[in-house]
């Protein structure tokens, strides 16, 4: 019988890449690259600025400009955190608050996992244009909310932390967005979602 070997956690990672070792870092960027891209175009609205934010975050700590500290908190949290104001720089250059893409997300290995969050079930099926539809009409700080959520299942203080607010601030702003998200999708698709 085999046995899986055990990841290599993100900070001796880090620290090997630090010192060095370029597997290290590409270890980092397919741990993580995914999730990032998936957060930043359904944040911003294009895959087109989801890839540079992606890179810009990767560029920042591969040349160490980014210094996580694995004591304050996890990589992957950290990431989203620093993508999600990269976004929010792109967005007020543009004057704008983004928008979702009509058709796909970059999304190739979506695989309609049955244990799937209901947000990415519907995103991966039939609803998905609409339900990115919906999501850009939503302010950017309850889509940040709803994908770190339902995508990404982070913690109310996962999100808390990501976005620099508090966790009643996270329930509110969960709770809002959903509400508007199935007032949204309720006019095209009554039934799809309960807030």
């Amino acid at each position: 019988m085999t046995t899986t070997p055990t990841p290599i956690p993100d900070a001796e990672l880090l620290r090997q890449m630090r010192s060095g070792t370029a597997a290290a870092f590409q270890a980092l960027y397919r741990r993580h690259q995914g999730p990032l891209y998936r957060f930043a175009v359904l944040r911003s609205g294009s895959p087109d600025t989801a890839a540079d934010v992606v890179q810009e975050v990767f560029m920042g700590v591969l040349t160490d400009a980014l210094r996580f500290d694995p004591l304050r908190g996890q990589l992957q949290h950290f990431l989203f955190g620093v993508a999600r104001k990269l976004i929010l720089r792109h967005e007020q250059a543009r004057g704008r608050t983004g928008s979702l893409p009509e058709t796909g997300d970059g999304d190739e290995d979506a695989d309609g996992d049955s244990n799937a969050e209901p947000l990415a079930r519907m995103l991966s099926n039939e609803l998905a244009d609409d339900v990115r539809r919906a999501l850009a009409q939503l302010a950017p700080h309850y889509r940040d909310a709803l994908i770190l959520y339902e995508m990404h299942d982070l913690s109310y203080q996962e999100i808390a932390a990501i976005c620099q607010v508090d966790i009643g601030t996270v329930r509110s702003r969960l709770s809002r967005g959903r509400a508007l998200l199935a007032k949204r999708l309720g006019a095209h698709h009554p039934g799809t979602i309960n807030a």
